[in-house]
C-alpha cells in the first residue's frame, strides 16, 4: 500500500517538474497568470482537476 503511495507521489513530482525544466520562461508566465486569477476561479480549476483525476483513476481501475 505505502509503496503505491510513494510511487504516485514520485510520478507527481516528475510530471510537475517537467514543464519548468523544459521551458522555464513559459512556466514563469503561466505562474504569473495564475497568480492574477481570483480565488473562485482557482477553486473551479482545482475542482475540475480533481474530477479529471478521479475519472482517470476510475477508468484505470475499473
Amino acid at each position: 500500500m505505502w509503496q503505491e503511495v510513494f510511487i504516485a507521489v514520485a510520478l507527481f513530482l516528475i510530471i510537475e517538474g517537467f514543464i519548468p525544466f523544459v521551458s522555464p520562461a513559459r512556466f514563469r508566465v503561466f505562474v504569473e497568470r495564475m497568480s492574477k486569477l481570483n480565488n473562485d476561479n482557482l477553486r473551479i480549476i482545482g475542482f475540475i482537476s480533481m474530477l479529471v483525476g478521479l475519472l482517470m483513476l476510475f477508468l484505470i481501475t475499473a
